[in-house]
């Protein structure tokens, strides 16, 4: 699934992510998702894409946030993410909620 526009290097990134999911125990279709999904963060992160998103230009890069949760399974989206989520939903009082706080009312 590498992309025509991807550098030899982000296909080498690539094939690395792609194959330690397969290895962990993924299917190869998830595998494939979160490999694109890494590498083309990393490109928005990086400026070589045309077009990025907020959250991927400002947010913990995805080794990153990987790396710290893997040895305590996946921590799920950052306090920050749900923060987002929160103030596009226009939940009151979201700014002095904990994470497990913004989880809970997200969850509502």
């Amino acid at each position: 699934m590498p992309q025509p526009t991807w550098s030899p290097k982000r296909e080498r990134q690539y094939e690395h992510i792609k194959d330690g999911l397969v290895h962990r125990g993924d299917s190869e279709s998830l595998a494939e998702e979160i490999a694109a999904r890494t590498v083309n963060k990393d490109r928005a992160r990086s400026g070589e894409s045309r077009t990025a998103s907020e959250t991927s230009i400002h947010d913990i890069s995805s080794e990153r946030r990987g790396g710290l949760r893997s040895h305590r399974g996946p921590g799920g989206r950052t306090r920050d993410q749900l923060y987002e989520e929160a103030r596009r939903k226009g939940i009151e009082g979201r700014s002095k909620m904990s994470k497990a706080e913004l989880e809970r009312a997200l969850s509502r």
